[in-house]
């Protein structure tokens, strides 16, 4: 059971991970290492942190809600896969031996580290002008948000993603963005609405099968959670002060920096 020093140490990394996730995302790489370093398992740590951080999921989607207008159909049928797909990937992280998560997870957290640097150009690309959009898209009349037409492509994809943020999460937005950009949305708050909406969808399917599994450590969940409340609630203030670029640069490091400490410490 961690100390009184590592709950306030993993409330603040909870704090930080959920300002992170508010200027650029990628708070997960911060939270989960932290709760490995401090004796944690990494399938409940994984579990920990979903459930912990899902209060900042709801707060980033309640920031978004405006951004969801026109979208009521589009969000109804995202939230199917997002609920079906979150729900087989958290089912798989259960069923999967410690032995064999701790060692996949060094290379989950370095391959989400390197979507999470390329996430630049990801956003570069999906910021093209309205005009590039694809042929599918519905045009409304002049000022009016382009809105695609749905199609089985676009659920299969991101119950894809689903099953990925289930069973660890890290870059599920980026994944979002990218297929909601490959569909032919346009607008890119109206992409992070979605994209919010996609990962609560997840995260509280996640979140509610780990917590029945009994395998989560409630004492660090509830220290995150005020940890990350907070982070959330001041993270309107730290955007605007913090360059996201210092915050991305940071957040790489740290990642490569944790998968090779991961790696390295299945060996010890």
């Amino acid at each position: 059971m961690p100390d009184a020093v590592s709950l306030l140490a993993i409330s603040i990394v909870a704090a930080v991970g959920s300002m992170v996730n508010s200027i650029a995302g990628g708070g997960t790489l911060l939270t989960f290492p932290a709760l490995v370093a401090i004796g944690i398992p990494p399938i409940v740590a994984n579990a920990t942190s979903t459930v912990a951080l899902w209060p900042g999921a709801l707060s980033s989607m309640l920031g978004y809600r405006t951004r969801l207008s026109g979208t009521g159909r589009w969000a109804a049928w995202f939230a199917l896969p997002s609920l079906l797909g979150g729900g087989a990937g958290a089912l798989l992280l259960l069923n999967t031996p410690a032995d064999r998560f701790s060692a996949i997870v060094p290379w989950l957290v370095l391959g989400a580290t390197l979507l999470f640097a390329a996430q630049g150009p990801i956003m570069q690309w999906l910021r093209g002008s309205p005009g590039d959009a694809p042929a599918h898209v519905i045009a409304g009349p002049p000022g009016a948000l382009h809105i695609p037409h749905l199609s089985a492509a676009t659920l299969a994809a991101q119950f894809c993603v689903g099953v990925y943020g289930g069973y660890f999460g890290a870059g599920i937005g980026i994944l979002m963005l990218a297929v909601l950009g490959f569909m032919g949305f346009t607008d890119i708050h109206q992409m992070n609405g979605l994209k919010n909406w996609g990962g609560l969808c997840i995260n509280f399917i996640a979140a509610a099968l780990f917590a029945f599994s009994g395998i989560v450590d409630w004492m660090v969940a509830v220290a995150m959670a005020v940890g990350a409340t907070a982070g959330g609630y001041f993270a309107s203030v730290a955007a605007q002060r913090v360059p996201p670029t210092m915050v991305r640069r940071a957040v790489i490091v740290i990642g490569v920096l944790s998968g090779v400490w991961l790696y390295w410490a299945r060996f010890e």
